[in-house]
């Protein structure tokens, strides 16, 4: 813990990393074999600590009392959604888009590190990140992508930078966690009270959508995910926690729409993570409220706003009816890696919502050819009716080159274009 230099004293004193677990370990011994423990000094002395941590933000208490199952439910269904967002939204048969971010170059991850030192300014940061979004801008417009993105450039992770703009929230210098491969992630620690103080991404989505008449994805990290990323508190449930996140980030939400952002994604990426071993305890001890916390974040936006979620890093098969129950219009799956075996099990539920089971692997550098992208395509509409599939790749593109990122989605394009002739 004496490596963390920069979190203040006042939370230390709660945290325990490897040397203090050892430590503890010795304390404990102490306390286990003390026939009087209710009175040893170590155990009073954490007792104080932990009860010293117990307050909570009476408003956020309240406004969670008060939701009801009417709450995450979404006016009018899906199958009037539908209709209504294809008459505004005029997207031509399998809409094509990405996932949400682009390659994270070192110019990029340079940038943001001299921000967060302080070396360089707000306005001149700010300024980079305007460019390197118009720059995404047009290269999409250029391959003909359908639906565009941001790009994502000021983000250095997709759940940290939503803790970084939410209450609530601690930060470590070295907390690293292995996400996969030689990827490692630094999770943000839920610390009290969660709530959104401040816009989170409107400033970049709306500069964004003001460069393009096309539409563009205001792109968000649902609860489920935040929750399941960070390091919980352990004084409060993980329902508690959901929920608390789920009210923050619907705020994000109605407020991208009131800017005019009609397409909304809600990535839910580590939906699975928490699903407990025991099938019989899926639903009432997690599925339950995950899927509830999840539909509270898009209840109330309008009919014409798209609400879009992403999901990977797991085998979803299982729990395919209770994600068409998060009650989105578009579920993007991460499917290459798998032989498309998401693509088999929608069939067999017959699932009414929209989906764009990934095209091909982002996990690899190498550059999918158009007959190969094709025949996934048409593999897919074997099994998805063609009015429900989307074309895209199976997860972000952050790790990707940018030379092979244009070059995939390129052929991605060539090969869409081909089949909508084929089908006409």
């Amino acid at each position: 813990l004496e490596n963390e230099v920069n979190m203040d004293d006042e939370y230390k004193k709660y945290f325990s990393f490897a040397q203090e677990k050892l430590d503890e370990l010795i304390e404990i011994k102490g306390i286990f074999h003390d026939k009087n423990y209710n009175n040893n000094e170590l155990f009073l002395k954490n007792l104080d600590l932990i009860k010293s941590r117990m307050h909570t933000d009476e408003k956020i208490t309240q406004r969670i009392s008060t939701l009801t199952k009417k709450d995450s439910i979404r006016n009018p269904s899906f199958s009037e959604r539908e209709k209504i967002q294809q008459k505004a939204l005029k997207l031509p048969l399998l809409p094509t888009t990405t996932i949400g971010s682009f390659p994270q170059t070192l110019e990029i991850k340079s940038l943001r590190n001299r921000y967060k030192k302080g070396k360089i300014s707000t306005e001149a940061y700010d300024k980079c990140i305007k460019e390197k979004i118009a720059e995404c801008i047009k290269i999409q417009e250029e391959i003909g992508l359908d639906v565009l993105v941001h790009g994502e450039f000021e983000r250095n992770d997709m759940v940290e930078y939503f803790g970084e703009n939410l209450s609530g929230f601690l930060f470590t210098q070295n907390a690293w966690v292995q996400s996969y491969g030689t990827r490692c992630v630094k999770p943000p620690i839920i610390w009290g009270d969660i709530k959104r103080v401040k816009p989170i991404t409107v400033k970049y989505s709306t500069y964004a959508q003001g460069l393009t008449d096309k539409p563009v994805k205001g792109m968000l990290t649902g609860p489920v995910t935040i929750l399941n990323w960070s390091f919980p508190r352990e004084d409060v449930s993980n329902r508690e926690m959901a929920l608390q996140i789920a009210l923050a980030i619907r705020d994000e939400v109605l407020e991208l729409e009131d800017n005019g952002i009609n397409i909304i994604q809600i990535d839910e990426a580590a939906l699975k993570e928490k699903l407990p071993i025991r099938r019989e305890d899926w639903h009432s001890d997690y599925l339950d409220w995950a899927i509830f916390a999840f539909r509270l974040v898009h209840a109330t936006v309008k009919p014409t706003t798209q609400i879009h979620t992403h999901m990977c890093y797991s085998e979803f098969e299982e729990i395919v009816k209770d994600i068409e129950a998060m009650d989105a219009d578009v579920i993007s799956f991460e499917a290459s890696r798998s032989n498309l075996s998401i693509v088999e099990a929608l069939k067999k539920v017959h699932f009414k919502t929209a989906v764009g089971p990934g095209v091909y692997d982002i996990h690899s550098p190498r550059v999918p050819s158009v007959k190969e992208i094709s025949n996934t395509i048409n593999t897919m509409l074997e099994k998805i009716k063609i009015k429900k599939l989307w074309i895209n790749p199976d997860c972000g593109l952050k790790t990707r080159g940018e030379t092979e990122t244009v070059l995939s989605l390129k052929n991605m394009i060539q090969a869409t274009k081909s089949i909508r002739k084929e089908l006409k």
